[in-house]
């Protein structure tokens, strides 16, 4: 497994909620982190059904138009009962021609778990996948997850996206009721990230 020698990558993301995650996770490693919004990249489409695919297609995108590696993240909600939904498709489901709407999301998956009349507990999980690419098209990339239940009405105000309709396992409260501190190391994204470290910034 290659490893990242470099003090400067790019994170393939406009998204300023995971930029602070992803540079509080990288700073203790001496790695500065730029986002492809403050470089003024385009955000690529992402046309893969999985999440690893359009984790490449981003994270090979911007190490591609930077010339540093880049570091992206394809991230989504998925519920069991839902056949695996929203999935990739998470963030599609809060858009709306004013921009995303996270609340009309939780709504629609809620609202959806009443049509197949799926029985409590709602499970599912948060997914995360990491993709690390270089300029010379090498990749590596990282999964990880946290699993949980969903709730209804939906609770606390902290985080972002589903987060005040999921409730971690082995936890009471949503991720929306947890402070950052509490949240940050069991989420699906420092999951993933714990391999990422292990496979790319450890030194055997």
């Amino acid at each position: 497994m290659r490893k990242l020698t470099e003090s400067k990558i790019v994170l393939a993301s406009h998204n300023a909620g995971k930029l602070r995650e992803i540079g509080d996770l990288l700073r203790p490693f001496g790695i500065e982190v730029v986002s492809a919004g403050q470089l003024g990249f385009d955000e690529p489409e992402e046309t893969e059904s999985t999440f690893e695919g359009n984790a490449r297609l981003k994270a090979h995108f911007a190490a591609k138009s930077s010339g540093l590696p880049a570091l992206s993240d394809d991230s989504g909600l998925a519920v069991d009962a839902l056949k695996g939904a929203p999935g990739v498709y998470t963030a599609d489901w809060a858009e709306t021609p004013n921009g995303r709407d996270f609340n009309l999301a939780m709504t629609r998956v809620w609202r959806e778990l009443q049509e197949v009349d799926a029985a409590e507990p709602w499970t599912g999980a948060f997914h995360c996948t990491l993709c690390l690419a270089w300029p010379d098209g090498h990749d590596e990339v990282f999964a990880g997850r946290a699993e949980g239940h969903l709730t209804w009405p939906i609770r606390g105000t902290q985080g972002f996206g589903f987060d005040p309709m999921f409730v971690p396992k082995g936890h009471s409260v949503t991720f929306g009721e947890m402070p950052y501190e509490t949240k940050a190391p069991i989420s699906h994204r420092a999951d993933a990230f714990r391999l990422f470290v292990s496979g790319c910034l450890t030194v055997e």
